[in-house]
């Protein structure tokens, strides 16, 4: 894994490559224990160039006038999704703690439909550089559909168990395209944080960052709060993508897979400067119902562990579920 500072988050590092065969079973170990992962950027097969690209795009958004994206924002989306932008002071996303909003901004993007459109208007910085968006997005997906496969293998289900009813050819998805700006602030107080405590909503989530921008956290088994290492291989250069388990897979597979909370703080040196981010969440089809995995290993891990009744819902019911309690706009 290479050299972690003390009381880091001890997350490992997977190769998930055809070239190891081990990796369903590391997968699985690493989403059971964890819920957290990194995968090596070389694995994921999605080029440095195009995350920095990618970057380069947020930092052109976040700095235009608050007018300019007033025009692109998530109440002016007349589809009455999560779409567009959140300003600060719009987003809580611990709001059973926090005394006040989180301290960032936020573009959603959803996949683009069959016709390559949008439902949502998209600002300057992105209409202009949309091949590559659409590229980064498509790459994310099928790092999503690895990992997917990956789980099936280990859990002894047919490999598209999971991809199939991930299949946005088949129809709309939850799934959202996340840039994101914590911009650093000199009036910050000691209730002030940049990402309340929470946990992802959907599948799984792949998460980029910038060398040199700390501040994610995660919540241990012991209950404490661990700094997730920007570059736990310590080698500089491409960092890895840190991916997680969200609440839909570990409801799905019975509390088997892991959905871990984290927060996003302020470095205690100087408020760390600005931290930019990139979220690819991924969603099962909206329409796709929540009814438990067909497999052995499920099935024992809730006999073990008294896994209660629930509700076959769809994807789509429970993502309105999450979001109508973190949003103060509708």
């Amino acid at each position: 894994m290479g050299s972690l500072q003390e009381g880091q988050a001890q997350i490992p590092v997977i190769d998930i490559s055809a070239a190891n065969k081990n990796a369903p079973a590391e997968l699985l170990d690493a989403a059971c224990r964890f819920g957290f992962v990194f995968v090596a950027n070389n694995d994921a097969g999605i080029s440095p160039d195009l995350i920095s690209k990618v970057f380069d795009i947020s930092k052109e958004f976040f700095a235009l006038p608050n007018e300019a994206k007033q025009e692109v924002s998530i109440a002016s989306n007349k589809a009455g999704k999560n779409h567009g932008w959140l300003s600060q002071g719009v987003e809580k996303l611990d709001p059973k703690v926090q005394k006040r909003p989180d301290v960032k901004e936020a573009f959603n993007m959803p996949l683009p439909s069959s016709d390559g459109t949008f439902e949502q208007p998209l600002p300057s910085p992105i209409t202009n550089n949309l091949p590559t968006v659409t590229t980064f997005q498509s790459a994310c997906s099928n790092l999503c559909n690895l990992i997917l496969t990956h789980f099936a293998t280990a859990l002894s289900i047919a490999p598209d168990w999971f991809t199939r009813r991930h299949d946005t050819t088949r129809g709309p998805s939850g799934t959202i395209f996340r840039l994101l700006y914590y911009p650093q602030t000199s009036t910050k107080t000691s209730i002030d944080i940049r990402a309340g405590a929470h946990s992802d909503y959907g599948s799984i989530t792949c998460l980029f960052q910038l060398p040199g921008q700390p501040g994610l956290e995660i919540k241990t088994p012991e209950g404490n709060w661990a700094p997730v290492p920007v570059d736990p291989l310590g080698q500089g250069g491409p960092l890895p993508i840190l991916v997680n388990i969200g609440d839909l897979l570990e409801d799905w597979t019975g509390g088997l897979l892991k959905s871990t909370k984290h927060r996003v703080v302020f470095p205690k040196e100087d408020g760390g400067g600005d931290r930019y981010s990139i979220a690819y969440f991924c969603h099962p089809l909206d329409e796709a119902l929540l009814e438990p995995v067909p497999s052995e290993v499920v099935e024992e891990f809730v006999r073990r562990n008294g896994g209660k009744e629930r509700k076959v819902i769809t994807a789509k019911d429970h993502l309105m579920e999450r979001l109508a309690a973190t949003y103060s706009v509708k």
